[in-house]
């Protein structure tokens, strides 16, 4: 679990003896693909640090409607705002593939921030990215239409990804559904979406794989 916690941008640079420190805390879980880490409400008394898999990390209303709020990776943590403030979780986290994650307790984590000025420096700073990104949804969801949206999520995800030779960016494989909950539309509004840009040759689609055919394009359907 060291070389996991090695990944994860405030441990970056500590010593090899501060993430020995540090591992000794970290118990390592696995859950297979669909399952439910914690609920939304649920209580927040750990940090959850990803060495495999993808999470989804989502809000669903009562009549089932869901809307996705973030797809991680290898390297990232999740629930770390109810660990900071004990409040009760604020959104679901689901295993998108199976996963191997570390969890962190609040008795340990505290006091090790306590101790490490800068991981608290460098957690304030990726908090402070993750408000932005929040705040860019709700700009989103009340100033930008639903083909906008798709567009800027493609190109988000795009850019994870390396660019082919003769400029073509890959998206990570996405269902309909789950671009559906990132883009607050439905299915049949995203793939109407999709179809369209594939007939402008904006992006070709290909067994569940959406490749960027012309970025500059796609970006200029997003103002």
């Amino acid at each position: 679990m060291r070389s996991a916690l090695g990944q994860v941008p405030i441990f970056a640079e500590f010593s090899r003896k501060n993430l020995d420190a540090l591992a000794a805390f970290v118990r390592s879980l696995r859950y297979p693909r669909g399952s439910i880490i914690f609920h939304r409400g649920d209580p927040g008394t750990s940090l959850y640090l990803i060495a495999t898999g993808e999470v989804k990390l989502s809000i669903t209303e009562d009549g089932g409607k869901s809307v996705t709020l973030a797809l991680l990776g290898p390297g990232a943590f999740f629930g770390e705002m109810s660990l900071l403030d004990g409040e009760p979780r604020s959104a679901d986290a689901t295993a998108r593939v199976d996963c191997r994650l570390g969890v962190l307790g609040r008795d340990q984590f505290l006091p090790f921030l306590a101790a490490h000025p800068p991981a608290t420096t460098s957690l304030l700073a990726i908090l402070t990215r993750r408000l932005r990104r929040t705040t860019d949804q709700v700009h989103d969801a009340f100033f930008l239409n639903i083909p906008a949206r798709l567009a800027k999520v493609l190109l988000q995800f795009s850019e994870t990804q390396s660019q082919s030779p003769d400029g073509v960016l890959s998206v990570p494989k996405l269902t309909q559904e789950e671009l559906a909950e990132m883009v607050g539309g439905t299915r049949e509004s995203v793939n109407k979406c999709l179809k369209e840009y594939a007939r402008q040759g904006i992006v070709c689609c290909h067994r569940g794989m959406v490749a960027v055919l012309k970025p500059g394009e796609l970006e200029k359907h997003i103002f």
